[in-house]
Order: structure tokens, then C-alpha cells, then sequence
């Protein structure tokens, strides 16, 4: 069994909920459309939520600045390489380094958005994945996608530009599970929504976001019930690949 985590940055459920490529996604996933990311809705605070399983309050990042933990928190990664797991990123926005400490990563793959553009940097970063995870090398891997975050705060979210962005990445996505064996169970979410131009707010708009599980143990077609928080996503990887999580996580597996 093995697991890459996508994340395409800034995803209303609304945006997508009609586009050919997510409901084929859809159809053979289990997933929700009412999953709710944490406050402030704000990519760095969110992804250090959603690989450490605490809210900012507890790991103190609440801006897209990063600072060290005065009470570190073991993230995902951290526990997989305690347990022999080996775990690869693919990013192009560079803030998200810190997400994974020293030592925990096996492969780590960056192409900047803000020099090459991000639809490029999402294609070529997506294309750097499929070539390793074809070669076996990881058992867990984090693909993040930041085309779309870029245009709803260049265009507005919603704007066609938005749209097409999203429509773009989802391409990607579809691909790459073309190109992958079943043996991958691929999770799609996002770290938060928008409106307007902005988002980190708490409406419904900036703080839903989607989750798709593709792949065993989950089951086909089947939606999510319940109160779903990005901060459940790491325990439910650690339980797939039977790894102990810290006490301080608060999210719960959804398995």
C-alpha cells in the first residue's frame, strides 16, 4: 500500500462539483464536499494543521510565516520515517518546506511558482511525481498544486480564470492515476477555500473544503458523513500504514 496526497490550493466544493473530471473521481471514490478546514483559513496555518493534526492555536503558525514550535508537535512525516516509511514532496510554492523537519524526507522536488508561473510549475511538478512514484521509490508521497490559489487572488474566486485552473489541475490529477499501479491510494482536499479576492476568514466560503479517498480501504462511491476536519487526514494515513500517532494529535482517523 502506498499514498499520495494532493493538494490543490484554495478549492471550493462548489467550484468543482460539476466538472466531467471530478465526478468521474467521484464515482470511484469515497469523498465530502463539506469538509472544513481550520481558522485562519490561510495556506501555511492549514497544511501545518493538516500534517501535525493540531489547530494554530497549538502549533502556533497563523500566517504564511513560518516559525519554529515553542512545543513542537510531531508531524506526519516525522512519524512515518520513525517507522521506515519513506515520504517524498512535490510543491511549487516554497513556504511549504517547513511543513516536513530535517531528515524526514527521502525526495524533495520544488518548482517555483513565482519565477516559472504556476501553470507551468503545476505540469512540470505533476510530471517530476509520476516519474518518481513510478519507480517505487516512496510509501508516502505529497503533491500541492498552487495554480489555483494564484488566480483567485489574481482574478477573483469563481472567475473563469479560477475555473480554468481548477479544470487544469484536475487534468493532472487524472492523469497521474492513469499512470499509477492500484496499489496507490490517492486522498485529494484542499487547505481552504475563498472569496472574493482573499480568504482566512471564517465564512463557509473560506473554510469548506472538499476530500476525496481513491483506492483501498476505502469503499466506491460512497459519501462521507459527519463532522470532517482537514486535521483528521494525517491519523488516517498514520492508521492505513499501521504507525502510532502522538498523543497531542487531535484529529481522528476516518477509518
Amino acid at each position: 500500500m502506498k499514498i499520495l496526497l494532493i493538494l490543490v490550493d484554495g478549492m471550493r466544493p462548489d467550484a468543482i462539483s460539476e466538472m466531467e473530471e471530478v465526478k468521474r473521481f467521484t464515482n470511484i471514490s469515497s469523498y465530502t464536499l463539506h469538509a472544513e478546514t481550520v481558522f485562519p483559513s490561510v495556506t501555511l496555518p492549514c497544511h501545518m494543521s493538516l500534517f501535525h493534526s493540531v489547530s494554530p492555536d497549538r502549533h502556533g503558525i497563523t500566517s504564511n510565516l513560518y516559525t519554529p514550535q515553542v512545543r513542537p508537535v510531531p508531524g506526519l512525516c516525522e512519524i512515518l520515517k520513525q517507522s521506515q516509511k519513506r515520504s517524498a514532496f512535490f510543491y511549487n510554492w516554497e513556504e511549504l518546506r517547513d511543513l516536513a523537519r530535517p531528515g524526514s524526507l527521502d525526495i524533495s522536488r520544488f518548482y517555483a511558482g513565482h519565477t516559472y508561473g504556476y501553470e507551468v510549475a503545476n505540469r512540470k511538478i505533476a510530471e517530476e511525481a509520476v516519474h518518481d512514484l513510478k519507480q517505487d521509490l516512496v510509501d508516502f508521497a505529497f503533491l500541492y498544486f498552487g495554480w489555483s490559489d494564484e488566480a483567485g487572488h489574481n482574478y477573483g474566486w469563481m472567475s473563469n480564470e479560477y475555473l480554468r485552473a481548477l479544470q487544469e489541475s484536475w487534468k493532472l490529477i487524472e492523469n497521474i492515476r492513469n499512470a499509477l499501479s492500484d496499489d496507490y491510494l490517492i486522498i485529494v482536499t484542499s487547505d481552504h477555500g475563498g472569496h472574493g479576492r482573499c480568504h482566512g476568514t471564517s465564512c463557509a466560503e473560506d473554510m469548506t473544503i472538499p476530500l476525496f479517498f481513491c483506492g483501498d480501504p476505502f469503499e466506491i462511491g460512497k459519501e462521507l458523513k459527519g463532522n470532517i476536519n482537514i486535521k483528521d487526514i494525517a491519523p488516517t494515513i498514520a492508521k492505513i500504514f499501521n504507525v502510532k500517532v502522538p498523543e497531542e494529535w487531535e484529529g481522528n482517523s476516518l477509518i
